[in-house]
Parts: structure tokens; C-alpha cells; sequence
């Protein structure tokens, strides 16, 4: 009894820090959410502007719990969850994370999550288990709602604030918008520690129902709290300089006027969302309120080649999280308990670690990261 009691804490163990590594990666890979495009128009330098996010990220974690309810009962049933079956969801949201943040594609932390979850509950449980309705409602819809909302929230603003400044000197307009950058960017930091921290608070929570250390209508314990906006602040403040570059410089030329709008209207969009209880992906809409910045500036450029390939990658986020969650089920199962979680772990950290090495070879830092966009993701100079 002892032994199964010593080994069932230890697999929920890996679990939480498992949950926990998949929270650096968002906050790593979602900076550019909050600081791409202050970045680009120089309102903030590249090191306080992953300073000031992280922060931010972390105050905000503190501010909801709606979207943590979400995911801890809202997508799958709770009575068919083993932790087994979180790990292996968690394997899959990483492994996306991972693979867009070393492409520099700004995707979705959320999307990869959830995907990986109901990856693994629908070949652990069946198809009985997945919440389907809950899905579309709260996941999908949202997910194309978004970005079209923030492209159209974000197009109407940068319009609106080149018109209404017309007659401001270009000095002063610039320097007044760089000013507004700076409030504009701490709210979308803001927001998103409100979402996607939340995320992985709801998992843990997940996790900890399944282990039997939580009922079911337990609320979220304040160290999940705690040590998921620690996870995400210090992501964010590692800087996901690949995804920043490609938000920052690669859609659109970005000027203040245009930052200042596409912020203000990705934080009115996640805030909104975060109060409702949905899942949002922060990049979707970021994203969106981007392209809209573009297309409201007269004569403005949309690189719409790579708009439609970030559009394909956001397509399979969901199928393609699931297959590896699926496949680190199986992975785990087939060898049975602790030893087959940890096996499993041990691969995805290896193949990790291979990536990362990867990337070294042309990195892309903070020192770079605001060169010219030349069609390519890493500058020609390094």
C-alpha cells in the first residue's frame, strides 16, 4: 500500500513539473504576443520590454481563475483522466511549443495544450470522454472569432488614430505613441497572464482530481497559483526572440500609430475573453490585431505569404498536438507506471535538448532581433 502510495505521488510529481516546463515554453514562446511590436518601433528595448512582460505576466496570473476552471473541467471528463493521461497531454503541448518556437511561428500555446490533452483521453478513454460540445463552444469558435475580431477591432483603430492625429507633428506623434506603446504592451502582458498562466493552474488541477488529492469542485490551491505565474514570468522574461522577430518584422512594417493600436486591441480581446472563461489563444489574436494594424494604415504592406502559412500551422495545431499526446500515451502505457512516464520524459528531453541545439546554430537574439525582415527568419547578419 505504502509503495503504491509512494509511487503514485511521485508519477503526480513529474506531472506538476511537467505542467510547470510547458508553462516556461508559453512564457517563452508567447512573449512576442505582448512585446513584438514594441519592440519593432524601438517604444521599448528588447531587455525591458521581456522584463516588463514577465512581470506583468505574473501580476496578471493572479487576477481570474475562469479560464483554469475551464480547463480542468471543461474539455474532458474528469472521471476518465489518469495521470498518465495528463502527462502524455502536457508531452504533446510541449512538443508543438518546441517545434513553432524553433520555425519562429507564432502558434498557439493553448491550442497545443488542449490538443494534447484530448489526444490522450480519446485513445485512453474513448471518444465518451472528450467534451465535444464544451469544445467547439469554448475552443473552437473563439478560435476563429478572435482573430478576425482583433483584425477588425485593430484595422478600425490604426485608422482611427492616423486620422485623428493628422495634424500632429511627426515628432510629437511619435514620441506620444511610443509613450502609449509602453501602457498599451504592459495590458497585453497583462491579459495574457490572466489566459494562458491559467492554463496550466487548470491542468495541475487536472492532475491533482485525478490523483485523488483534489475533489472534483476543489478549487485551484494558491501555490498552483503561485508557481504557475512564476513558470510563465520566467519564460517571458527568457525571451522567445525566433517568434518575437517573425510577429515583430516579418507580417508588417510596424510604426507606433500602428503598434499602439494593435496592442490596445489584442488586450480588449483577452480581457473579454478571460472574463467569459475561454481558452483563447493569445497568439491568434495578437496576430490578427497585427495584420489589422497593417491593413488600417493606407498603403501599409501585409506579407500575406507568411499570413497564410502561420494561418496552416494554427489548421493543425489541434490534430497534431493530439498524435503526439495519443502517441505519449501509448509510449507510457505500454511500459506501465513511473518507469514508463519517465521514459517518456527522458525522450522529450532529449529530443528537446537536440532542438535547442538546433536553434544555437542560427540563433536569433536580442541583439538581432529588430534587423530588417529579408524573407527569412534569421537575419543574414549574426
Amino acid at each position: 500500500m505504502g509503495d503504491a502510495m509512494d509511487a503514485d505521488t511521485l508519477l503526480l510529481a513529474v506531472v506538476v513539473a511537467t505542467a510547470l516546463v510547458f508553462d516556461f515554453t508559453n512564457g517563452f514562446h508567447d512573449t512576442a504576443n505582448a512585446m513584438a511590436t514594441s519592440i519593432a518601433t524601438g517604444a521599448l528595448g528588447p531587455r525591458a520590454a521581456v522584463t516588463l512582460s514577465a512581470a506583468l505576466n505574473f501580476a496578471g496570473a493572479f487576477l481570474s481563475l475562469e479560464v483554469a476552471a475551464t480547463i480542468a473541467t471543461g474539455i474532458v471528463e474528469t472521471g476518465a483522466i489518469t495521470l498518465t493521461v495528463v502527462f502524455a497531454g502536457l508531452v504533446g503541448g510541449l512538443a508543438w511549443n518546441l517545434l513553432t518556437w524553433y520555425f519562429g511561428i507564432p502558434s498557439s500555446s493553448s491550442h497545443a495544450l488542449i490538443g494534447g490533452v484530448v489526444g490522450a483521453t480519446l485513445i485512453a478513454a474513448g471518444t465518451s470522454a472528450i467534451k465535444i460540445g464544451e469544445i467547439v463552444g469554448k475552443v473552437l469558435l473563439p478560435a476563429v472569432l478572435a482573430p478576425l475580431t482583433a483584425i477588425a477591432v485593430a484595422t478600425l483603430g490604426t485608422y482611427l488614430v492616423y486620422r485623428l492625429t493628422r495634424s500632429v507633428p511627426e515628432r510629437a506623434r511619435e514620441r506620444g505613441f511610443r509613450l502609449g506603446q509602453i501602457g498599451s504592451a504592459s495590458l497585453v502582458s497583462l491579459a495574457h497572464g490572466t489566459n494562458d498562466a491559467q492554463k496550466t493552474m487548470g491542468v495541475i488541477t487536472l492532475a491533482m482530481i485525478a490523483a485523488g488529492t483534489l475533489g472534483e469542485d476543489a478549487g485551484t490551491p494558491l501555490w498552483v497559483i503561485v508557481a504557475s505565474a512564476a513558470a510563465i514570468a520566467l519564460g517571458t522574461y527568457v525571451g522567445g526572440w525566433r517568434v518575437i522577430r517573425t510577429l515583430g518584422k516579418g507580417l508588417t512594417d510596424i510604426e507606433t500609430p500602428q503598434g499602439f493600436a494593435a496592442e490596445s486591441s489584442s488586450a480588449a480581446v483577452i480581457f473579454a475573453s478571460s472574463h467569459f472563461g475561454f481558452p483563447l489563444s493569445t497568439t491568434h489574436v495578437c496576430t490578427g490585431s497585427v495584420v489589422g494594424a497593417g491593413l488600417g494604415k493606407r498603403l501599409a504592406q501585409v506579407r500575406w505569404g507568411l499570413a497564410v502559412r502561420m494561418g496552416a500551422a494554427w489548421l493543425v495545431t489541434l490534430p497534431a498536438a493530439a498524435a503526439v499526446g495519443a502517441l505519449a500515451w501509448a509510449g507510457a502505457s505500454s511500459i506501465g507506471g513511473v518507469l514508463g512516464v519517465g521514459v517518456v520524459f527522458a525522450a522529450a528531453l532529449l529530443l528537446s535538448g537536440l532542438l535547442y541545439l538546433a536553434a544555437r546554430r542560427r540563433p536569433v537574439h536580442a541583439g538581432n532581433v529588430n534587423d530588417e525582415w529579408s524573407g527569412g527568419l534569421v537575419p543574414a547578419r549574426l
